[in-house]
């Protein structure tokens, strides 16, 4: 790899920012945090850089603060492969995912190598160099901004698929005339007081069965307010296998086994309910019953229009939500909004609900890249014209790599399968004497939205992602195990639709580090 020249200022620490490295991450979240590890350990001589637009690490659990915030999948299969979850909680709270995700970063010197505050504004591909121009926005302490570019030999997008600025929001009726306070939860105020005052939460999914029984707990009186149900599933806070196979066998251990437990359970789960979403559908139905009070409307406000898994399941630990519902301290309301007004929201039933404070736990706004503008050899890239290769490259767009995780079981899983198999393109490439990797969609080949998923926020996003394709490796898996067969045990050499080669003019077996400056990471 190239030398340690061409720093210049750039970290608000003081540190300095290259001028080139080998790979730039985009993002210093979970995923971004696992690509580096895997990068570093897999090829230590490669440089990076990643770039956070934030002031701090976390992504996700860093933006997010609103009360309860928790995974919704286990931390033993979400948390990942090279440094165990010690924590008895299956299901933990926001607060300690951050603190992993920091000690983690911590622990391989990861942090050294962010550029806080640094948000992508651009990227432009060019053949001849084989190289990516980055454009940074950097943003000080005191808001002033400046233009930083960055060159790298490889683009790693590890950013997520949403849009952190705000989340998605509906137009409703009379919003203006409403006295009290309206709040997303991606942009949940620090000095929120809803103690002792009637709170409306719209909505269905993890967040709003989140907030309600969190808030309860501290003195709100919260009303669910749906337009459609969602399947609840109960599940244990604390992992007991992990417990007494850790006194007895260690940290290590416990870890793999847990780790396994629960991979093969979500597979067992989502394939019966994929296969028999009848028995599935009753046995959710009684699970749910069993655990509201004798004569609880049911089917009014647990019984969803589609089958289970053709939207993730909601994840209730230890049963809170419901313990809430029994309790009278959540109402769930199953209605459509008319209008809100001055004290609150009219329903198209003609009920009134009356509120001091509206959450509208209405979804994510889906950002493809960040909403980062792409060129290549300058002709802007339109994604939704791409096609998806491995689930982690885009046809036509060479050396640009991405890290989406399942949405039907823990999304590291496959971030982790996602990142090694980076790390294998970049070891072909370099017994190919190869500076440039670039998939080639077939001709005759019939494409389908790249996720098979029905929530909201993805089907308003439709026209604007990429597609997928109808065979492998265009086809976007969603199973660990065919993911495992495919990113980690079968070969990377894909001639007919990975095709690697060097820049035009460039002679064989001449040095690719010789065209570039200043190829070391921040801290390096």
């Amino acid at each position: 790899m190239a030398q340690q020249t061409g720093h210049r200022d750039g970290a608000e620490d003081g540190r300095a920012i290259p001028e080139h490295v080998d790979v730039l991450i985009v993002g210093a979240g979970i995923s971004g945090i696992g690509a580096a590890y895997h990068l570093q350990h897999d090829h230590p001589k490669r440089s990076y850089l990643i770039a956070e637009q934030r002031a701090d690490l976390g992504g996700t659990w860093d933006l997010f603060r609103y009360p309860g915030i928790r995974s919704d999948s286990d931390l033993f299969t979400f948390s990942y492969t090279f440094r165990p979850w010690t924590e008895p909680e299956a299901i933990a709270e926001g607060g300690k995912i951050l603190d992993y995700v920091r000690a983690t970063a911590a622990e391989y010197g990861i942090d050294r190598h962010i550029a806080f505050r640094h948000a992508v504004v651009g990227a432009a591909w060019s053949s001849d160099e084989a190289r990516w121009t980055v454009q940074l926005m950097r943003t000080d302490e005191d808001g002033t901004t400046r233009a930083v570019t960055v060159t790298a030999s490889w683009v790693f997008a590890a950013g997520g698929y949403y849009r952190y600025e705000a989340g998605f929001t509906p137009e409703f009726a009379g919003r203006e005339d409403f006295r009290g306070e309206i709040v997303h939860p991606q942009a949940w105020p620090e000095d929120l007081d809803y103690a002792g005052k009637k709170v409306v939460i719209i909505g269905s999914g993890a967040t709003a069965v989140t907030l309600a029984p969190a808030m309860a707990e501290r003195g709100g009186q919260i009303t669910v307010l749906q337009r459609t149900p969602t399947y609840l599933v109960s599940l244990p806070r604390k992992e007991r296998l992990a417990i007494w196979t850790t006194r007895l066998l260690g940290v290590r251990r416990a870890f793999r086994i847990t780790r396994w437990k629960n991979i093969v359970r979500q597979m067992i789960v989502f394939r019966f309910a994929q296969r028999f979403p009848r028995i599935t559908r009753a046995l959710i139905r009684a699970a749910v019953k069993a655990r509201l009070p004798r004569g609880y409307p049911v089917d009014t406000h647990f019984k969803p229009p589609y089958d289970p898994w053709d939207q993730r399941l909601c994840v209730v630990p230890d049963g809170d939500f419901f313990r809430e519902i029994r309790q009278g301290r959540v109402e769930m309301v199953t209605d459509r909004i008319a209008r809100f007004d001055e004290r609150g929201i009219v329903l198209e039933s003609g009920a009134h609900l009356e509120a001091d404070v509206i959450i509208t736990a209405t979804g994510l706004d889906v950002q493809p890249f960040g909403g980062v503008p792409i060129s290549v050899d300058g002709e802007d890239v339109d994604l939704a014209k791409t096609v998806v290769y491995k689930g982690m490259m885009l046809s036509g767009v060479p050396n640009l790599a991405f890290a989406i995780g399942y949405t039907n079981s823990s999304w590291t899983l496959k971030i982790d399968l996602l990142c090694e198999h980076f790390g294998r393109i970049l070891e072909l490439m370099d017994s190919r004497d190869a500076e440039i990797a670039v998939p080639e969609a077939p001709e005759a080949m019939d494409t389908r939205p790249f996720f098979d998923f029905g929530a909201g926020y993805i089907r308003r996003a439709e026209g604007r992602l990429p597609r997928q394709g109808d065979r492998a490796p265009w086809l976007t898996s969603m199973s660990y195990w065919e993911d495992v067969k495919l990113l980690r045990r079968s070969p990377v050499a894909d001639d007919a639709n990975l095709h690697l080669h060097r820049r035009p003019g460039s002679a064989a077996g001449a040095d690719p580090a010789a065209a570039r400056t200043g190829t070391a990471a921040v801290g390096g």
